[in-house]
């Protein structure tokens, strides 16, 4: 390389390090915090450290009540990046001792390629703090996020480059080492050495994942999980200068070589641009390990103060989600009821005819199933009691090696479940690459629907939580879908008539009669209000990403037929 072309390069990192610590700026970051009615004022330590493990006891209590309250226990997620030996483990170190540890939560991710068929944040939900509770996560969806732009970059593997060598070693180790774990990565779709991209092609993928991220992350604050963001940040010579002490480096959270200029730089464009983007990150200052531990516990206070406020307000009060401010002020308008919910045309498909037809389908369905590659596939049935959804799913699922799906019978949720976000029960049960199992098919009998169907009718949500679902799941689905998953719903519809003739043979059928329940009689005393439920439920989430398949018969075999006919249909068209 040329001296002349040294010196553009240098000039290049030295201009980007100047923007970095512009935007970066202290002047800048205390503009951006927002004081906290609670707790505007800076504590000294013991004032601090008591009033952590205050908040943190008196958050965890709002769970304990009993009776349930009849407001929402609020949980904690606290995600934790930035710059490398900028003080994050000092910083929930010194919070680790200043509450009490065994309340607290701490986990931790380097960056990875996102999983092959799954949103970026999909990985990372099992992590999610119960309601009351406090968690840090280090790395998290964003350290996968950063990862991977900076492998569209280019950057990720220096090994032509040249890297400052006053490192004593240390980067390149880190870096040999995380290249090494890069390789067993389980995405196929994605090689370990990306091509540098333009940089608008690596800018667009950047803010379409920060956007679904932060909806992600607005659901999560909707449902009862406040979300606090920290960003540590040291400037490049700190960088250097910590890198060359005594002490041992941890594994890198981005998986890049810290001790290069050019790395140092173009991660630093890319930091400012996701913070640009998301303007709810707080930036803390790492030049002063002991002063951003300080800072950090104070921001980590008034989060849990805040978290408090919302649990000790209705739920109508205490949410800024332009879905439920709507809710607030527009009355929620009824979707007209289809013909198809109502009137349902008689009809019996010969048993013969039907059996031919079956083996066929089932044939064609298990080898378009097998064709997908590995591709994540979700199916989700809905509908009446006693509509079919068993009798579908059963053979659907009879040509498939039992390998290859889960079957979720969905019930009224546990006690740990509902101290989690509404989705979360689903979201812990999708296809997952990181998973050792290999089923990559997962069935749903009763989905994330209900809480805009028998929560609603039933008056188990609020009428605020379950207006605002429709938004939610819709996302859900989208994410999904863009993802590369394939989402494929059914409603199950039968008369009245018929759902009576089939709770009466449940109830006559020994073998049968665990079927058949003392709520499924009392439900058919709502039955208009549940086919209202249903009408809103499809003209509000029949969407492109994931359309309904609305089955109305009152004949058990060609509602089977059917439901198989439009998954050839729907594995043909996408595959």
């Amino acid at each position: 390389m040329s001296k002349n072309s040294k010196s553009d390069k240098q000039d290049d990192c030295n201009k980007v390090a100047r923007a970095a610590s512009d935007y970066l700026a202290a002047q800048v970051v205390s503009q951006r915090l927002t004081p906290n009615p609670l707790s505007e004022f800076s504590l000294n330590k013991d004032e601090l450290r008591l009033a952590l493990v205050t908040a943190q006891f008196a958050l965890r209590a709002t769970r304990q009540q009993t009776p349930s309250p009849t407001n929402k226990p609020t949980g904690l997620l606290v995600l934790v990046n930035g710059m490398e030996q900028a003080g994050k483990g000092t910083a929930v170190k010194q919070l680790r001792e200043w509450v009490d540890p065994r309340l607290l939560k701490v986990e931790a991710t380097i960056g990875y390629p996102p999983l092959a068929y799954q949103p970026i944040w999909q990985a990372h939900t099992k992590a999610m703090p119960r309601h009351g509770d406090v968690m840090v996560y280090f790395g998290n969806w964003y350290a996968d996020l950063l990862y991977n732009v900076m492998r569209m970059v280019g950057l990720d593997d220096l090994s032509d480059t040249e890297a400052p060598n006053n490192n004593k070693g240390k980067g390149k180790q880190n870096k040999d080492k995380d290249n090494s774990a890069t390789n067993t990565t389980s995405n196929d779709t994605t090689s370990d050495k990306l091509q540098a991209l333009p940089i608008i092609e690596w800018q667009l993928y950047l803010q379409q994942q920060l956007k679904e991220l932060a909806a992600f992350e607005r659901d999560l604050v909707d449902n009862h999980t406040k979300v606090l963001k920290c960003w540590f940040h040291i400037d490049a010579d700190t960088l250097k200068e910590r890198l060359n002490d005594d002490e041992a480096d941890p594994q890198f959270l981005y998986q890049v070589d810290w001790s290069a200029a050019e790395v140092v730089a173009q991660f630093n464009l890319v930091a400012i641009a996701m913070l640009r983007e998301q303007g709810d990150w707080v930036i803390i200052d790492g030049s002063d390990k002991s002063q951003a531990a300080m800072s950090f516990c104070h921001e980590v206070l008034q989060a849990m103060q805040g978290a408090l406020v919302s649990s000790q307000m209705p739920t109508t009060a205490h949410s800024n989600s332009f879905a439920q401010q709507a809710c607030q002020v527009v009355p929620f308008a009824a979707a007209d009821i289809p013909k198809q919910l109502t009137t349902i045309k008689k009809s019996e498909l010969d048993k013969s005819d039907y059996s031919e037809q079956l083996a066929a389908k089932q044939a064609k369905l298990a080898k378009l199933i097998r064709a997908r590659n590995g591709r994540h596939v979700v199916f989700a049935f809905e509908g009446m009691d006693a509509a079919g959804k068993g009798g579908s799913i059963k053979r659907m699922v009879a040509p498939f090696d039992p390998r290859e799906y889960q079957i979720y019978n969905i019930s009224a949720p546990m006690l740990y479940e509902l101290q989690h976000p509404y989705l979360w029960r689903f979201w812990t049960r999708l296809p997952n690459e990181q998973t050792d199992r290999i089923s990559r098919i997962a069935i749903f009998d009763r989905t994330w629907y209900g809480r805009v169907l028998v929560e609603r009718v039933e008056a188990l949500a609020d009428p605020t939580d379950w207006q605002r679902a429709y938004d939610e799941i819709n996302r859900f689905e989208a994410d999904l879908v863009n993802a590369g998953t394939l989402v494929i719903k059914y409603w199950l519809a039968i008369d009245q008539e018929e759902q009576l003739e089939r709770f009466e043979d449940r109830r006559d059928t020994p073998h049968k009669q665990f079927k058949l329940t003392d709520d499924d009689w009392r439900n058919r005393d709502k039955w208009k209000d549940y086919v209202q439920a249903a009408a809103d439920m499809l003209a509000r989430t029949d969407t492109e990403a994931a359309p309904w398949c609305v089955v109305a018969t009152n004949d058990k075999r060609q509602a089977r037929l059917q439901v198989l006919d439009h998954a050839i249909e729907q594995l043909e068209a996408r595959l």
